[in-house]
Order: structure tokens, then C-alpha cells, then sequence
């Protein structure tokens, strides 16, 4: 038996509980893995919640994490025991001590990075790079709007967008945050509860508009980040922190011929190569300094409801990691 968290039923931060789970071993194709530090993601409270919808119930949320192979199934995986891995997206499952992954959906993480920096910028950094490289590519000479710039996703896409050569329009709520989006690259900071966030990006960019808005916050940002875009612009929607936007009537991209997405990171690293490629990138872009990750926070797993407690409450910046 190994702990784990487990939610029973769908609500709070209080329904999840800690409790003794069996995992067994590893079939052929998997790997059995005692994790050493597990990422927080607002993906894990939307489950916690059912705004999506997880197969079955008890579940264990989390989508990422990073530890030592104690196990491996038959067949070949490409890795051995006491490699240190990690893995982001699906399965779901990792708020637990131990798990078991398939072997193709696990990646060696390099000896440049930490591992607790790993399991914090996993599913975001590789939800970064595909957002930037591969929904739309920012080149040198865009002009972006990030909405949440100081958020877990926000921070390194205005990192890595600013490093690609954009100009880099982030929001975010106080002060505080504002000085962390400054630091991370951000050109133009605005803080949406003091000033209408479209009325400066249209000032800012001179009337034109953006490129690309990246918008993770939903209902309250959302047709704001329609105006802000240029003619031919994309919209980007990643996530849904304020609740799901409206419906949107496509005559209302029709006056500026514009682009709509909500893409997920798991239809970007469908194949092993691709998220090989996205973890490449994503490690390379830590170790040479692009991207700065900061974990300033910590919990005990145990102590997870606390952790999303605080995260939904907006208390946190940066990453949250869970520690087994």
C-alpha cells in the first residue's frame, strides 16, 4: 500500500482526502515510479470540481511529476530502474507516493535540472512551448498579450516569448505581480483591476492590435482579448480560471477575420516523437537560462487541499509542488 490522495466526491479543496491506496506492479509497456516531487496545476482543481470530467470517481488528481523508476513491466520501455523520470498530462494520478506510468509517456529528465524544478514546469513548460512553437509561432517582431503574466503557464510564455524576440503585453491583478511579469520579459504590464485592459493594449499598440492573445483565464477576459487582437489575430483560450467564457457567435470573428483555438497539451504530444521534441525544448530552454522557474511554493502531499486552497484564493505565484 502506498498513500495517495483520492476525492471520493466532487466540491472543495476539502474533498480531497489522504488515504492508503494499492497500485500494484507494472504490466508489459509500463513502469512503476516512487515519486520525488508532483506538480499543481489548475487543470487538477478543474477535475477536483468536475468542471471536466474524470472517467471514474474515487480519482487521484494530478497531471505531473518527476521520480525514480523502482520497477519495470516486460517488454522494451527504454528505461531502467533507478532512472530518474517524469511524465506530464496523461495518465492522471500523480498527488501519490508511487504510480504507474506507460514507459512512452515518461522522459528522462536531464542531470542539468532539479527535479523539483522538473515536476514543476513539466505540463506547463511543454503547454508553454506548444502554445508558442506550435499553435501559433511567435517570431521576432510580434506584438502578444498574456493574460495571468505572473501565473505558472503566464510567467515562462512572456520568458520564452521575450527571449523569441516579441513584444510581450501581460496583465495581472496587484503590484506584486506586476514587478515578477516586469522581471520575466514583460514590455508593457497592466494591471487589469486599475485600468481597462483593451483601452491600453489599443494605446500601447498604437490602435493595431496583437498577433496573439493567450488567454487562460475565460469568462471574465475573454471577449476583451477579441478586441485586443489585430485583423488575421489569433485568440488563444487555454483555460477557464474566471469560468467558461460565453458562446461565441462566429460573426463575431468575421469583422476582423480572426482565428479561434482551445487547444490541450495532450493534442500536441500525441506521439512519443512530439513529446520527446516538447520536453527537448522545454529542458534546453531551463538549462541554458531562458526560462527561470520558480517554486515559491512547497507542501507536504498530505497537505494538498491547503496547496489548492491557496492556489484558487490566488495566494500563490509562480509553481506549487507537492513533496511526498
Amino acid at each position: 500500500m502506498v498513500k495517495a490522495i483520492r476525492v471520493h466526491e466532487l466540491g472543495g479543496p476539502q474533498v480531497l482526502k489522504w488515504e492508503d491506496v494499492e497500485i500494484g506492479e507494472p504490466k508489459e509497456g509500463e513502469v512503476r515510479v516512487k515519486n520525488k516531487a508532483i506538480g499543481v496545476n489548475f487543470i487538477d482543481v478543474y477535475f477536483r470540481k468536475g468542471v471536466y470530467k474524470a472517467s471514474s470517481t474515487p480519482l487521484t488528481p494530478g497531471m505531473e511529476a518527476v521520480g525514480v523508476v523502482t520497477a519495470v513491466g516486460g517488454g522494451p520501455t527504454g528505461v531502467q530502474v533507478g532512472d530518474l523520470v517524469g511524465y506530464a498530462g496523461q495518465p492522471m494520478g500523480s498527488y501519490a507516493e508511487e504510480q504507474i506510468l506507460p514507459a512512452a509517456k515518461v522522459v528522462r529528465i536531464p542531470s542539468s535540472v532539479d527535479p523539483t524544478i522538473a515536476a514543476s514546469v513539466m505540463l506547463k513548460g511543454m503547454t508553454a512551448q506548444f502554445l508558442l512553437r506550435r499553435c501559433f509561432k511567435v517570431e521576432r517582431g510580434h506584438t502578444i498579450l498574456v493574460h495571468a503574466a505572473a501565473g505558472g503557464v503566464g510567467s515562462l510564455l512572456c520568458q520564452w516569448a521575450n527571449a523569441l524576440g516579441a513584444t510581450v503585453i501581460g496583465t495581472v491583478s496587484n503590484e506584486e505581480k506586476a514587478a515578477q511579469a516586469k522581471e520575466d520579459g514583460c514590455h508593457h504590464v497592466i494591471i487589469y483591476k486599475e485600468e481597462d485592459f483593451v483601452a491600453r493594449v489599443n494605446e500601447i499598440t498604437s490602435g493595431n492590435g496583437v498577433e496573439v492573445v493567450y488567454d487562460s483565464v475565460g469568462k471574465d477576459t475573454f471577449e476583451g482579448s477579441l478586441a485586443c487582437l489585430k485583423q488575421r489575430g489569433y485568440m488563444v483560450s487555454f483555460g477557464q480560471s474566471s469560468g467558461s467564457p460565453d458562446p461565441v457567435p462566429l460573426s463575431s470573428l468575421a469583422a476582423k477575420s480572426l482565428f479561434l483555438t482551445r487547444p490541450s497539451l495532450m493534442q500536441y504530444v500525441v506521439t512519443r516523437d512530439e513529446l520527446l521534441e516538447a520536453a527537448g525544448e522545454l529542458f534546453a530552454a531551463v538549462a541554458s537560462g531562458v526560462l527561470k522557474v520558480r517554486v515559491n511554493h512547497t507542501y507536504p502531499l498530505s497537505e494538498a487541499a491547503k496547496a489548492h486552497e491557496d492556489l484558487e484564493n490566488r495566494k500563490t505565484s509562480g509553481s506549487v509542488v507537492l513533496i511526498p
